[in-house]
């Protein structure tokens, strides 16, 4: 069924979702003195000092709370799901999750690592927001909002973004504007679904990038689809080596034959820089001459690689 025309452009209500809510975490204590103190409180008083506060959150026991049934994203980092515990357990958390009533207790609608991360540390009781939902505003707030905050494998992303069309009715154009993607974006991650599901682990896993994928995805031939993941990944090819292959591999020449193997001291050169920037690094040497790739996937990944790069300067 299409979606009706109030769930269109849903992505520029993300900030609306959330409004300026800023929390940290309460213990049991703390919560109960507070709740005392209002019950003194003058009725006209507290609804006053709830409209100051943007109010809304409630505190909700985190057995309580269960995840998306239609959350896009279908695996979760342990290592990053670590580092997001430490970071509550240490600074508290600043955006409080959100949630919809389910048949029993409430729902995800955004904030699944948040709540991931707060069950790994032992938190009981966790900020949130509970908003009135149909279940199609539920999938698609789950999906763009993982979407904007890039939390999503580009296998899972171009997943949601095919929910969004063929569930729910939304353009490529409409689509675009909601999740704040360009139309070109949302055309090549499309094409990602071309993919086989052997190449498509390799995606998932990280063995092969967002930019190797849509390479290959230009071949139409399953099995020629493997055989260029299994060469990039044995090889170390870089996007643009990867994609003059696929190239010439839709002309029928044979792939293997035409990859220059590295040198192993090559390789070791490409894992060093891979262990001290944390990301792959392609060496591309021709004579004396060639060219160092690092590779990112993320705007903060970026970020993060140019001030590593600063600090070696």
């Amino acid at each position: 069924m299409a979606a009706s025309k109030k769930t269109r452009g849903l992505g520029k209500g993300l900030d609306a979702l959330f409004g300026d809510a800023e929390v940290t975490l309460q213990s049991r204590a703390e919560k109960n003195s507070k709740n005392e103190d209002e019950k003194t409180e003058d009725p006209k008083q507290k609804v006053d000092k709830n409209e100051r506060t943007g109010g809304g959150i409630d505190y909700i026991d985190i057995n309580d709370i269960k995840p998306n049934s239609n959350q896009p994203r279908k695996t979760f980092d342990e290592d990053k799901l670590n580092e997001l515990a430490a970071s509550i357990e240490e600074h508290g958390l600043i955006q409080p999750l959100v949630l919809r009533k389910a048949e029993k207790g409430y729902e995800i609608v955004a904030g699944e690592r948040r709540w991931r991360a707060a069950r790994k540390i032992g938190i009981r009781e966790i900020p949130c927001i509970v908003r009135e939902l149909t279940d199609e505003e539920n999938m698609l707030l789950a999906i763009i909002e993982n979407m904007q905050r890039e939390d999503l494998n580009p296998i899972e992303e171009a997943e949601g973004i095919r929910q969004m069309i063929e569930t729910y009715g939304l353009t490529q154009e409409e689509v675009s504007k909601s999740v704040g993607k360009s139309r070109p974006y949302i055309a090549n991650s499309l094409r990602l679904l071309r993919l086989t599901e052997t190449v498509r682990k390799y995606i998932e896993d990280g063995s092969l990038s967002t930019g190797h994928a849509k390479a290959i995805a230009a071949v139409s031939d399953e099995k020629k689809q493997i055989e260029l993941a299994e060469v990039a990944i044995r090889d170390g090819l870089s996007v643009r080596q990867l994609e003059k292959l696929a190239q010439q591999d839709k002309s029928g020449v044979k792939t293997r034959s035409r990859v220059k193997q590295k040198t192993a001291d090559v390789k070791r050169v490409e894992e060093d820089l891979k262990n001290a920037l944390g990301t792959k690094v392609t060496l591309n040497q021709k004579g004396k001459k060639g060219k160092i790739e690092i590779e990112f996937y993320s705007k903060d990944e970026l970020e993060r690689l140019i001030e590593l790069l600063k600090k070696l300067g």
